[in-house]
């Protein structure tokens, strides 16, 4: 799907923009150079998660619903499996993050640096609930992954269980889009607008929820009508409580809608660097805060108070952060690896990673 690796690639990039904008300290010492460049990657670059969001939702009704997909039966296998695909670059991020991290605190004092984590921390990181504890973030953007695997688990439930209730009755089986439409609406107009919500997939499922809508809205008779009635829904939500979170989201699914519905979905013609990107971007996505933060400590070390030279800081940041990432991708996100293998990777990371806190700890002192 070219126009899906065209949502992606772009908003990888954006993503680590934002971040380089965010955690400084080059931007700061560079934001003279171009204000209005740095207080946009700054306040909106984030909303590129949008795109993240919406696309796994579409992507996740090609492959299950009762709408195009295929009936999930063994919902505990799919569970270990994403938990899996996740976790396994997810922890070897971590483990480059803390190590960055105690390099760079040898150069510099910055907020963007975190502490050498203890335990629980760790255990708190590789089980995806160091938000949900309380816990300080060893790595810029981890929150996205626990997100991620709460919504997929969520959509996974709201499939599963009228099967599990309904036996042979299709009446209480068509309960399922039901539940999906109904959890995209309560998210919609009720937990997106309250930020005590937004550490849990309640949060964010009006945009995941639009994408499946919209994945299972293209397979249906009369698709322009389905998603010009899905578009009426965030428009109607946007009116309630108007969010550039929201209207984001909502442009992103009316551009895969409409994209299914002309063929542009599969006929995009995209450069191969940027499929390329696409594919890497969760890598990118993983490793670009590290790497950036050892930019940043260099750079700052150097040339503390020169605007022109931070800024080609940030360019080289971003450059490495891809670079990395390809490498990443390589040599652990695309390892083909038994789904047990995986499941134990990350116990492995929480001794490493304990380890390497307990020598950055010696370090720093």
């Amino acid at each position: 799907m070219p126009a899906v690796d065209a949502l992606k690639a772009a908003a990888c990039v954006l993503i680590v923009l934002h971040h380089l904008a965010f955690y400084g300290p080059m931007a700061d010492v560079a934001k003279p150079l171009a204000p209005g460049l740095m207080d946009f990657l700054f306040e909106y670059a984030r909303m590129a998660v949008q795109v993240f969001l919406v696309t796994s939702g579409f992507l996740f009704a090609a492959r299950f619903g009762p709408l195009g997909g295929a009936a999930i039966q063994t919902p505990l296998n799919l569970l270990l499996q994403r938990y899996a695909r996740l976790v396994v670059p997810y922890s070897a991020a971590l483990l480059l993050a803390i190590a960055c991290s105690a390099v760079a605190a040898v150069w510099m004092d910055h907020r963007s640096i975190s502490d050498p984590p203890d335990l629980g921390q760790l255990l708190a990181h590789v089980l995806l609930l160091h938000d949900l504890l309380d816990q300080e973030a060893l790595s810029a953007g981890v929150w996205y992954v626990a997100i991620d695997f709460q919504l997929f688990a969520l959509a996974v439930l709201l499939l599963w269980l009228p099967n599990r209730i309904s036996g042979t009755r299709p009446a209480l089986q068509a309960l399922a889009p039901l539940l999906v439409i109904g959890m995209t609406l309560a998210s919609l107009f009720g937990f997106n607008r309250d930020a005590l919500w937004d550490e849990t997939a309640l949060y964010f499922f009006g945009a995941f929820g639009l994408g499946i809508l919209a994945g299972w809205a293209v397979r249906q008779p009369r698709s322009g009508l389905w998603l010009a009635a899905l578009t009426l829904v965030a428009l109607a939500a946007l009116a309630v409580d108007f969010r550039e979170r929201i209207a984001v989201a909502t442009g992103v699914m009316l551009f895969l809608g409409l994209s299914a519905r002309s063929g542009l979905l599969h006929t995009l013609p995209l450069p191969a660097a940027v499929g390329r990107l696409a594919q890497i971007s969760y890598s990118v996505f993983l490793v670009h805060f590290p790497l950036s933060l050892l930019v940043n400590a260099a750079v700052s070390g150097f040339f503390p108070a020169n605007p022109v030279i931070n800024a080609i800081g940030m360019i080289m940041a971003l450059a490495l952060s891809i670079a990395g990432g390809e490498q990443f991708y390589r040599r652990v996100e695309s390892r083909d690896l038994p789904t047990r293998t995986r499941l134990l990777f990350p116990a492995g990371v929480v001794a490493g990673g304990w380890l390497a806190a307990l020598a950055a700890t010696n370090l720093g002192g």
